[in-house]
Formats: C-alpha cells, sequence, structure tokens
C-alpha cells in the first residue's frame, strides 16, 4: 500500500492524461454525461483541467461522431478493440500514446489535480504497472481513476483476449499499487460519479461546500 505524497511530482517519464468519456447516456435522457454542467463548468472541463495539471498532455478516449466538437483542439482517439467499455478505453489511450496514462472517467467532477499527481509520483517511484487510489468500491480502489505505465497495456489484452472487461480485476493480472489518499477528503464525494438527473442535481449540493 502506498502513502500519499502530493508535494513530488516524478517528471522521468512521459505521462499523457485520457478523458474517458464512454458509458451510456440513457439514464440522463440521452445527454453526454460529460458534458452536464457542475456549479456552472461542465464536468469535462473540469476533468481536463485537472488531468492538464498532473500529465504532460490530455487526450480525449471517445467514440461519439461528435468528439472533437467537445473541446476543440484536442486529439479524440476512438477504441480499437470496441465491446468492452472502459478497459477497451484504456486500450486505445495507451496503443495510440505509446506513454504512461493517467485516466478518469468524465463523469467524476470532484477528483483533483493533487490527487492524480499523487497517484502518478506513487506509480513512477514502486515502478508499478497501475496505481489507484484507496475507496469504498467493491474492489477497495476505485479503478477508472488510475496511473497505468505503459508495459499495463500487455495485461490488458490478455484481458480483452478472454472477453473480460472487468476493469478493477486488472488487479489480478498487474503490479497493483493502492494509495491512500484519504488526506485529500471523503472518497465518497472523491469518486462521486453523475449518472442520473438525481446524481447531476447531488453533485452541485457537493459543489456548493468543496
Amino acid at each position: 500500500m502506498g502513502g500519499l505524497d502530493s508535494g513530488r511530482l516524478s517528471m522521468a517519464r512521459s505521462c499523457v492524461g485520457a478523458i474517458l468519456a464512454g458509458g451510456e447516456a440513457a439514464r440522463m435522457r440521452g445527454a453526454p454525461k460529460g458534458l452536464e454542467k457542475i456549479n456552472g463548468e461542465r464536468i469535462i472541463d473540469t476533468v481536463s483541467r485537472c488531468l492538464g495539471g498532473a500529465s504532460d498532455s490530455v487526450v480525449l478516449i471517445a467514440n461519439d461522431a461528435a468528439a472533437a466538437e467537445w473541446i476543440p483542439g484536442m486529439r479524440v482517439i476512438g477504441d480499437l478493440r470496441p465491446g468492452l467499455g472502459a478497459m477497451s478505453g484504456l486500450h486505445a489511450a495507451l496503443s495510440a500514446t505509446g506513454a504512461d496514462v493517467l485516466a478518469i472517467a468524465w463523469d467524476m467532477p470532484f477528483v483533483p489535480a493533487g490527487l492524480l499527481r499523487a497517484l502518478r509520483d506513487a506509480g513512477e517511484t514502486a515502478d508499478a504497472d497501475i496505481a489507484v487510489p484507496r475507496s469504498n468500491s467493491p474492489w477497495g480502489f476505485e479503478p477508472l481513476v488510475a496511473w497505468f505505465r505503459d508495459r499495463a497495456i500487455t495485461p490488458i489484452e490478455q484481458m480483452l483476449d478472454a472477453e473480460d472487461g472487468r476493469i478493477g480485476a486488472l488487479a489480478e493480472h498487474a503490479k497493483l499499487l493502492t494509495v491512500d489518499v484519504s488526506s485529500l477528503g471523503d472518497p465518497d464525494e472523491l469518486f462521486f460519479s453523475v449518472n442520473t438527473p438525481d446524481d447531476l442535481a447531488a453533485a452541485n449540493r457537493i459543489a456548493l461546500r468543496v
């Protein structure tokens, strides 16, 4: 297990931030989740800004035909092996960039840049394949806020070959480091995801006090 040291960021390796813009929008009445606004700002813009503070560049992982219009000028990468959700998105990011990847789902508005920097630094320092924050998820960590070393593409491809899209199950196939981020806030709020109109209303309430 790793501790949190957000005061130091190793810059020895190239790292690309990846916005994972996947997931069905049915529960948001068909509207793309990341384009919803929290406290007046689109979630995708919040996520992009935080990734930009922890990585060397940012790309958008999306299959939507309109994705190029979401953040003009940002590189858009589509799934190379579609059909397995976030696992397909991570594979696309690692394949297309050839670099380490800091990934975050685009419906998570409260992940701070300091947390992302801490994951990157911890993963690089520990020579891990994947660095993830400890959370209250069934896995015990948050798999959609994570740093991936470039070589993590190998276990990801193995899982894609097995048609296994369980993103949390990467812990069974790779050297995974879990980082304690409790000093940054309540994990249930840090990793809150907006999937429904009720979630959007709750997120706006949270934004008023964070």
